[in-house]
Protein backbone atom coordinates (compact mmCIF):
# COMPACT_ATOMS: atom_id res chain seq x y z
CA UNK A 1 0.00 0.00 0.00
CA UNK A 2 1.52 3.34 -1.01
CA UNK A 3 1.86 6.29 1.36
CA UNK A 4 -0.71 8.28 -0.63
CA UNK A 5 -3.47 5.76 0.08
CA UNK A 6 -2.89 5.44 3.84
CA UNK A 7 -5.82 6.92 5.71
CA UNK A 8 -5.07 9.71 8.17
CA UNK A 9 -6.02 8.97 11.78
CA UNK A 10 -7.33 12.53 12.11
CA UNK A 11 -10.52 13.98 10.73
CA UNK A 12 -10.73 17.00 8.49
CA UNK A 13 -12.21 18.93 11.42
CA UNK A 14 -9.13 18.15 13.51
CA UNK A 15 -6.81 19.38 10.76
CA UNK A 16 -8.86 22.58 10.38
CA UNK A 17 -8.73 23.15 14.14
CA UNK A 18 -4.94 22.75 14.25
CA UNK A 19 -4.56 25.09 11.25
CA UNK A 20 -6.79 27.63 12.97
CA UNK A 21 -4.80 27.40 16.18
CA UNK A 22 -1.54 27.84 14.24
CA UNK A 23 -2.88 30.88 12.37
CA UNK A 24 -4.30 32.47 15.54
CA UNK A 25 -0.95 31.96 17.26
CA UNK A 26 0.95 33.58 14.38
CA UNK A 27 -1.49 36.49 14.20
CA UNK A 28 -1.19 37.06 17.93
CA UNK A 29 2.60 37.08 17.67
CA UNK A 30 2.29 39.63 14.86
CA UNK A 31 0.23 41.82 17.20
CA UNK A 32 3.18 41.89 19.61
CA UNK A 33 5.93 42.24 16.99
CA UNK A 34 4.77 44.33 14.03
CA UNK A 35 8.09 44.38 12.18
CA UNK A 36 8.12 41.31 9.93
CA UNK A 37 11.90 40.88 10.01
CA UNK A 38 11.80 40.55 13.81
CA UNK A 39 8.55 38.56 13.80
CA UNK A 40 9.97 35.93 11.43
CA UNK A 41 12.18 34.39 14.13
CA UNK A 42 9.16 33.99 16.41
CA UNK A 43 7.12 32.49 13.54
CA UNK A 44 9.85 29.89 12.97
CA UNK A 45 9.79 29.02 16.70
CA UNK A 46 5.99 28.60 16.63
CA UNK A 47 6.28 26.36 13.56
CA UNK A 48 8.95 24.25 15.29
CA UNK A 49 6.65 23.86 18.30
CA UNK A 50 3.80 22.63 16.08
CA UNK A 51 6.14 20.31 14.14
CA UNK A 52 7.46 18.80 17.38
CA UNK A 53 3.96 17.46 18.10
CA UNK A 54 3.23 16.36 14.54
CA UNK A 55 3.73 12.65 15.21
CA UNK A 56 1.58 12.44 18.35
CA UNK A 57 -1.32 10.06 17.61
CA UNK A 58 -2.70 9.41 21.10
CA UNK A 59 -6.01 11.32 21.38
CA UNK A 60 -5.57 12.00 25.10
CA UNK A 61 -2.04 13.31 24.64
CA UNK A 62 -3.25 15.46 21.72
CA UNK A 63 -6.08 16.87 23.83
CA UNK A 64 -3.57 17.81 26.53
CA UNK A 65 -1.18 19.41 24.02
CA UNK A 66 -3.95 21.38 22.30
CA UNK A 67 -5.44 22.53 25.62
CA UNK A 68 -1.99 23.74 26.72
CA UNK A 69 -1.53 25.58 23.40
CA UNK A 70 -4.94 27.27 23.76
CA UNK A 71 -4.05 28.28 27.34
CA UNK A 72 -0.70 29.75 26.20
CA UNK A 73 -2.48 31.64 23.44
CA UNK A 74 -5.05 33.00 25.90
CA UNK A 75 -2.32 34.06 28.35
CA UNK A 76 -0.32 35.79 25.63
CA UNK A 77 -3.29 37.42 23.85
CA UNK A 78 -2.54 41.03 23.02
CA UNK A 79 -4.86 43.51 24.81
CA UNK A 80 -4.94 45.89 21.83
CA UNK A 81 -4.46 43.84 18.64
CA UNK A 82 -3.16 45.50 15.50
CA UNK A 83 -5.81 46.54 13.01
CA UNK A 84 -4.99 47.80 9.53
CA UNK A 85 -6.02 51.45 9.25
CA UNK A 86 -8.76 50.89 6.67
CA UNK A 87 -10.14 47.69 8.25
CA UNK A 88 -13.26 47.78 10.44
CA UNK A 89 -12.31 49.41 13.78
CA UNK A 90 -9.15 50.80 12.18
CA UNK A 91 -8.16 54.45 12.55
CA UNK A 92 -9.33 55.34 9.04
CA UNK A 93 -12.48 53.20 8.99
CA UNK A 94 -15.27 55.14 7.29
CA UNK A 95 -13.19 58.32 7.20
CA UNK A 96 -14.18 60.61 4.31
CA UNK A 97 -17.08 58.42 3.27
CA UNK A 98 -18.55 59.71 0.00
CA UNK A 99 -21.97 61.36 0.41
CA UNK A 100 -24.99 59.20 -0.34
CA UNK A 101 -26.19 59.37 -3.91
CA UNK A 102 -29.85 60.21 -4.13
CA UNK A 103 -32.30 62.81 -5.26
CA UNK A 104 -31.05 66.39 -5.17
CA UNK A 105 -32.89 68.43 -2.54
CA UNK A 106 -34.14 71.77 -3.87
CA UNK A 107 -33.54 74.30 -1.08
CA UNK A 108 -35.04 77.42 -2.66
CA UNK A 109 -38.60 76.09 -3.19
CA UNK A 110 -38.54 74.59 0.31
CA UNK A 111 -37.42 77.90 1.84
CA UNK A 112 -40.11 79.86 -0.05
CA UNK A 113 -42.84 77.42 1.01
CA UNK A 114 -41.82 77.53 4.66
CA UNK A 115 -41.18 81.25 4.97
CA UNK A 116 -37.42 81.19 5.29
Amino acid sequence: MSAATVASPFSAAHRLYVKSLYKRTLNNELNWIIRRDLWRARAIAVRAEFDRNRDVHDPRALATILAAAEARLADRKHPDPYRPATAPDGTKWERNVPPPLGEIFEHEPYNRAHGH
